[in-house]
Parts: structure tokens; C-alpha cells; sequence
């Protein structure tokens, strides 16, 4: 067949681009059409190459002559062509691929009409847009290089399982923002009787309404502005309006970062009253953003709140900040935290964290608000092979009635260097670890403190798997306090200058005996273990008898359990060291089986050569036998767990200190218990006794023999977790602690989730029964519900 040519001649920047095809009858050359649709140029060059029947595979390939203005010649492919010379159209039908300036087609048939420069493709057509967009209609017509276009019946696919459909659709050009991203496009699609959703239609019913929906008479999707505005709008549960918008707009589905106004809260406060708030979130640039927040209540007054976060190249930094009119006070608070890095070797940042009040942090919801009292810090740190320091101030503001402000410290400076080296000529390692600091207070104790602990450890074996380790170790502290006799330490000192050394020196035995059980009817005894462990540690007597001259700013809180058996010191500080020749030995047991039992448990005891009167009554350690520590964890099933410690009287066995650990279930349910009995209190090295002048003592006291009350308490979690299904997932959850001393709660709660592809409902309660600044406890009962890609709406009650 001689090659037809209609209109101008093809110029020679068209190229023949042919298509190998494979079918049932081996490999065969297709016809080839070129073909220019433009606004500007009209011509048309069909050249057959072979005659292959009336489903013939056909592509239309692009030319190189692309202006700059875009209009880029249009690419098809499609079973079937034909071409009415005198009217200028030509029909690709079965399976029509077109693309052109970024946009894809596919359709059933598309026709094309060289006079009018008008492309309309019918039946399943599917339209790919440049920002990865699809649409799916039954009609559509392609002007202007397929950038403009009209639409019957547009169902589109956007980012996020966004669902946006209307009864007509127009694409047509707009001015490009002068901000707008290199490739954005131009255009803006105006619908009609417009829907927008983000859940999937369900199976069984797709006719049924969806949990919910956007439904807008009209409604405009600007690509440029990313965001879709819709105008004269319901928004619809289950096919059921509950909100009229005359106008508001959201951003679109793709952006991750858009300004404008978020959903309001409203809510109920006993302290408060009613209140509504209205959050603006405002992008400052690509590195930045803040969300403005204005919260106006019934009781209390206004308030104004920010949340500023940016982001650096070398670091982070987030400011959470509000001020309010409380009762016709100023209110206010500050959180900013910041972290940035030198190098790979050190960075530094600070917290500061300053409130006017606690009732105001607990009155607005702000987190925190439950602390007894805020940290405000700077540091610098450092990390290098097997070395870590750090350089910081701190300060702290107390937020409750039982925190002496003017007793809280100030330190500056707080060093600490840590160093673990390597391996030495005698196969030992040596370690280094130094904590320094400057504490003032406005009223209590000043001091400062030069501390360095060095350590030199060889490990070594015996022909009988024996094994040892041998351990040279020493503390040493100076001292430059005043006021020793005010709190924390209520010395019959007032100033001291002292310093102390005391070496030490520990020989560890352990002897691990091992075997495979076997089994005994049946039952798989699995590879069992029992390890004898003893340490012997020589090293100078120690006592109170110069503990008055020496300030105690971090050896406050002592409990001995299992976990500091066999260490030198059972302080958790250097300011109270534990000295003198003893012994400390315990038996470790375990067993290992096939089927995933697994058994792990120690119990020890320490001996001392002299009474160390450094301990207080009640630590377990004041005689020269201590009392009995031990602690087991039992798995014996994948879907079971529990740990028990506890220490006991070396006299009579009564239990001083117990705690125990449990959990049972698997996702779907699961429930995880706690229990804690301790005779002592860690503040009983804080607080002189109670009604000592100038002293506010927090401990429980029993009103008949002014003896400190027992810490005695269960706490309780259950949490369900049933995994996607075909309506969603769904969480749950409830807690609750109580004070068995005093047979009252403490805290209880709960929380209900549920999520699928396009809500969240999440509801959560929560009661607190102890008081907190005078109060007599809170309800706060939450609930929030989330539109994805849309935002939250959410009630609250206090």
C-alpha cells in the first residue's frame, strides 16, 4: 500500500520508532503511524509499513521538535486505526495508550479531530497525571496537549487512599503561584456535585455509604496550592449528615506539610469551665513550622499557645510555649529542647523547662504537668572508643507543695568522664570513671566534690572450668562544703574541707557446673546449670564516724537486692562508700529445654568481718550478716512470664523487700501484673523525724506508733490487640494501681481504639485518686476522631 500524506510534510525531526511484537504466529513488525497533535501545527503523516489485519498493533511516536512552551507532540498506541481524510479524524480503538506533556490516557476508543484539536476517549478511561494522580471516567474530552480537560462521571485515585469523585469534572489552566515547585503544574480541576473519602467501599454492599464522607456541591483541586476547596459541603457518617461548611478546604492528600487552620477541640474542665481551641498550623519554610493555638474558657480566661519546631543541618530544635489570663493572673510556661552535633565525636544541647504554676500545667492539659518538679539543663558530651563524657549544668524549679524551692540545687559545674580501655600486656583491663561537681543551694547545703574511681580487672580460668577474676579497685573524694547542718544532710557540722581514699581489692570465684538432663518420662530435663559464686573483698573499715563531715548529694536512695550483691559499693553514689573485709556468695541456678522452658535464679547473701554503721536500720545491711537476697524468672511458655525478687531477714526470714512481675496472653489478649512491698523508704535519709523544726517530711508516717508506713502496692494492665481484619483494627487497654497499706487506689484507666483505612476513634479515661497541690484528685475522659488526611474532632472532660 503507497504511503499517504495528508496537510504539510512531516519535518525531519520525526523519527520512526517501530515495535516488536510476539504472538501465537512468532515474531512480526506491527504498522507504524506518526502522528502531531498541537495547538500550533497541523499535519499528519500515516505510513503503512505492513498490512496485519484490523487489529493491527499501532504506535504513534512523539517528534523531537518540543517548544518551550510545551506543546510536545502526543504518543498512542491502540489494536486498531482509522482515518477520515475529509473530516480529519482519526479513531484509535482497543486498548488506547496516549500520552502527551506529561499526561496518560487509556481508554477503549479515543478519537482524535485535527481541526479542532480535540481528543475525546470513551469507555473505562484512565487519566495518569504528572504528580502521580489517577482518574478513572466514562467520558472525557483532551484539549490544549491534554492539559485541558472535561469529564463525565471522574473517579480519582490520590495519595493516601484518597477517593475523590464527581458527576463532572473541568480541567483548565491557572496561573502558576510564583513559589510554586520546578514541575508543578498549571492546571486546576473544577468538579461538580463532588465527593471525597479515604475508606475502601465495602465488599459485600459497595453500594453502602461509607464511614464517612466530604459531599460539596462544588469543589476545586488546585495542584499548584496543593489543597482541594470545597464549597457548599456536608459532612456525612454512614451516609448520614452531621456538619454544614459553606465554605473550608483541606490539604491535599500527597502534602505532608500545609499551612492552615486545624480541627477545633472543645471540651470540660471542673477547673476551667467549658473551653473551645483553635489550632493554626503555620509552615514557616521547608525547615520549620509552628502550630499557634487560642484556647478561650468559661472560668479561667484566654490563652495563647506555640509549638515551634526546625530543623538544622547539624541538629533539632522545638519550643513549646504558652501564656495565659488564669483568674487574672499571668500564667505561663516554656519547654525547648535543642541537640546538635560538632561531629561524629561530640554535640551539646539543653532543656529548659520553666512553669509559672503546676495547677496552671495540670488546668490546660499540658504534658508534664505531673512532675513534681522541671529540669532546666545544657550539656556537652562527647563519645570515643570506649570513652564517654559529659559537661552540664542543671537547675530545677519545684511545682508542688512538698518541694522546698529554695532546698532545690543548682549544678554548676556537673562533670563525668568514663574510659574503658583495652586489653593490657598482663591480659587485664583498666577503667576509669570520675563524677565532679559544684552544688549551691539558696537554703541547705553548698559543697563541691574532685571523685575518681579507678579500676584494674584480670579474668582468667582453671583447669576445671573454674573461673576468676581478680580486681583492683579505689575511690577517692574531696570535699568543700558549708552548711552541712541545713538540708539534705542535717550534720552537727556547718563547714568541712576533707578527703578520703579507699582502696579495695576482690578476688570472684565462679564455678558453673553444667549438664544435659536428659529426659525422665518423657519429660525433658533440658541442660542445667548451677554455678556457685563467692567474692571475697579485702579493703579499709569505713563508718559514720567520718560520714558528718561529708555531704550525701547522691548516695540517697539505697535498696539491696540482687542486683548490687557483688558489687564494691551497694550505694548507688560515691558519697557513701561501703568498706572493711567481707564475703558475699550466692548460688546461681538455670535450666534450658527444647520446647522453650526457661528457668533463671540467684540467691546470695553477704558476711562482713565488722558492723558498717554507714547502712541505716532497715537496709538490710547493718549487721555483720546481711539479710538474704534472691530473685527468679520463670518462662515456661511463650505466652507466660514472671519475675520474682525479694530480700528477707537473715533471723527469721520476714520478707523486708519484695517485687513481682507477670505476664500471660498473646496479642489478641494479654494481661501483666505487679506487686511491690518495701519496709524502708528511700527518704528516710533525706527527711529528719517527723515534726523536726524547719522540716517538711513527705514520708507516710502510722498515726499509733509514728513508725514509717510500709510501701505496699499492686498495679494491673490488661491490653487486647485484635490485628487488621476486614473492618479494622481494634485496641484495648486497662490499667489500675493500688496502695494495699492504705487499701485505697492510686490511679485507674482505660483506653478503646479503633482504626481502619480512613477514621480513628479513640477513646480513653483516666482517674487519679491521690491529691496534687490540694486538690482531691481528676477524671480526664477523651475522645478523638480522626478523618485521615483530614484532621481530628475531639470532646474532653476533666
Amino acid at each position: 500500500m503507497a504511503p499517504l500524506i495528508l496537510c504539510t510534510p512531516p519535518t525531519p525531526a520525526l523519527a520512526t520508532r517501530g515495535r516488536e511484537q510476539e504472538d501465537g504466529a512468532g515474531l512480526h513488525r506491527g504498522n507504524v503511524f506518526w502522528f502531531f497533535f498541537s495547538k500550533k501545527n497541523c499535519f499528519l503523516l500515516v505510513f503503512l509499513l505492513f498490512a496485519c489485519g484490523a487489529h493491527a498493533q499501532i504506535r504513534v511516536t512523539e517528534g523531537k521538535t518540543a517548544s518551550a512552551s510545551g506543546d510536545d507532540p502526543v504518543t498512542f498506541v491502540a489494536d486498531q486505526v482509522t482515518y477520515d481524510r475529509e473530516a480529519q479524524i482519526v479513531t484509535a480503538s482497543g486498548h488506547v495508550e496516549a500520552w502527551q506533556n506529561g499526561h496518560t490516557v487509556f481508554a477503549d476508543r479515543i478519537i482524535f479531530d485535527q481541526r479542532t484539536n480535540v481528543a475525546a476517549a470513551e469507555g473505562h478511561v484512565v487519566l495518569l497525571e504528572p504528580d502521580g494522580q489517577t482518574v478513572f471516567s466514562s467520558y472525557t474530552e483532551l484539549t490544549g496537549g491534554m492539559r485541558d480537560a472535561v469529564v463525565k462521571g471522574m473517579h480519582a485515585q490520590l495519595a493516601q487512599n484518597g477517593r475523590l469523585a464527581a458527576n463532572g469534572a473541568r480541567r483548565v489552566a491557572a496561573p502558576l503561584p510564583a513559589d510554586a515547585a520546578p514541575g508543578t503544574s498549571a492546571e486546576i480541576n473544577e468538579m461538580s456535585r463532588a465527593v471525597y473519602t479515604t475508606c475502601n467501599a465495602c465488599k459485600e454492599h459497595p453500594e453502602a455509604a461509607p464511614a464517612w464522607q466530604i459531599r460539596a456541591n462544588s469543589a476545586v483541586q488546585d495542584p499548584a496550592s496543593k489543597r482541594i476547596e470545597y464549597e457548599d459541603a456536608w459532612l456525612d457518617v454512614y451516609g448520614y449528615p452531621i456538619g454544614y461548611f459553606p465554605y473550608f478546604y483541606t490539604a491535599d492528600p500527597s502534602v505532608k506539610r500545609a499551612s492552615g487552620f486545624l480541627v477545633p477541640s472543645i471540651g470540660n474542665s471542673t477547673n476551667i469551665g467549658e473551653f473551645v481551641s483553635i489550632p493554626y498550623y503555620w509552615v514557616l519554610d521547608d525547615q520549620s513550622d509552628v502550630v499557634l493555638t487560642g484556647t478561650q474558657t468559661t472560668k479561667a480566661g484566654p490563652q495563647l499557645a506555640a509549638d515551634y519546631r526546625r530543623m538544622f543541618n547539624d541538629g533539632v530544635l522545638t519550643i513549646n510555649a504558652s501564656l495565659a489570663d488564669e483568674y487574672h493572673a499571668a500564667q505561663g510556661h516554656i519547654f525547648a529542647h535543642g541537640l546538635f552535633s560538632f561531629d561524629d565525636t561530640y554535640r551539646y544541647g539543653f532543656d529548659i523547662n520553666r512553669a509559672t504554676s503546676q495547677n496552671y500545667l495540670r488546668d490546660f492539659r499540658i504534658p508534664g504537668g505531673g512532675v513534681p518538679f522541671l529540669t532546666t539543663q545544657a550539656y556537652f558530651e562527647g563519645f570515643g572508643e570506649g570513652a564517654y563524657q559529659r559537661l552540664d549544668a542543671r537547675a530545677y524549679q519545684g511545682l508542688t507543695q512538698q518541694v522546698n524551692a529554695n532546698a532545690l540545687p543548682v549544678a554548676l559545674p556537673n562533670y563525668q568522664y568514663n574510659f574503658f580501655g583495652e586489653p593490657d600486656a598482663l591480659g587485664g583491663r583498666f577503667s576509669l570513671v570520675t563524677k565532679d561537681w559544684s552544688i549551691t543551694r539558696s537554703a541547705g547545703t553548698n559543697d563541691a566534690r574532685l571523685a575518681v574511681s579507678p579500676e584494674w580487672e584480670r579474668p582468667f580460668a582453671g583447669d576445671f572450668g573454674d573461673l576468676y577474676k581478680f580486681t583492683l579497685h579505689a575511690d577517692a573524694a574531696a570535699y568543700d562544703a558549708n552548711a552541712l547542718n541545713q538540708t539534705p544532710n542535717f550534720s552537727r557540722l556547718t563547714d568541712s574541707n576533707y578527703a578520703r581514699a579507699l582502696p579495695q581489692a576482690a578476688l570472684e570465684v565462679r564455678w558453673p557446673l553444667a549438664r544435659d538432663g536428659g529426659s525422665l518420662f518423657g519429660a525433658d530435663l533440658g541442660r542445667q546449670l548451677i554455678e556457685p559464686i563467692v567474692q571475697l573483698i579485702g579493703a579499709p573499715n569505713t563508718g559514720s564516724g567520718s560520714n558528718y563531715r561529708i555531704p550525701n548529694e547522691d548516695s540517697l536512695d539505697l535498696q539491696f537486692t540482687d542486683q548490687n550483691l557483688f558489687s564494691f559499693n551497694r550505694f548507688p553514689g560515691l558519697d557513701r562508700l561501703e568498706g572493711g573485709v567481707r564475703a558475699n556468695v550466692g548460688l546461681h541456678t538455670a535450666l534450658t529445654t527444647d520446647s522453650g522452658v526457661t528457668y533463671d535464679g540467684l540467691v546470695g547473701q553477704s558476711y562482713r568481718e565488722h558492723k558498717d554503721d554507714t547502712f541505716p536500720i532497715g537496709s538490710g545491711l547493718n549487721d555483720r550478716v546481711s539479710d538474704i537476697v534472691a530473685r527468679a524468672t520463670v518462662i515456661p511458655t511463650n505466652w507466660l512470664n514472671f519475675t520474682a525478687r525479694g530480700r528477707f531477714d537473715h533471723d527469721d526470714f520476714a520478707p523486708k523487700y519484695g517485687e513481682l512481675v507477670a505476664g500471660v496472653g498473646v496479642p489478641l489478649l494479654s494481661v501483666s501484673g505487679g506487686y511491690i512491698y518495701d519496709t524502708t523508704n528511700p527518704f528516710n535519709l533525706y527527711n529528719a523525724a517527723p515534726g523536726a523544726a524547719g522540716v517538711t517530711n513527705i514520708i507516710s508516717y502510722n498515726p499509733t506508733t509514728g513508725a514509717p508506713m510500709p510501701r505496699n502496692e499492686a498495679s494491673l494492665n490488661i491490653a487486647s490487640t485484635i490485628g487488621k481484619t476486614e473492618t479494622g483494627q481494634y485496641r484495648l487497654s486497662a490499667y489500675a494501681r493500688r496502695d494495699l497499706t492504705t487499701n485505697a487506689m492510686v490511679v485507674a484507666g482505660g483506653r478503646a481504639t479503633y482504626e481502619d483505612e480512613c477514621v480513628i476513634l479513640d477513646l480513653s479515661a483516666y482517674r487519679r485518686y491521690t491529691t496534687l497541690n490540694g486538690d482531691s484528685g481528676s477524671t480526664t475522659v477523651m475522645l478523638q476522631i480522626t478523618l485521615k488526611t483530614v484532621g481530628q474532632f475531639g470532646y474532653h472532660a476533666f
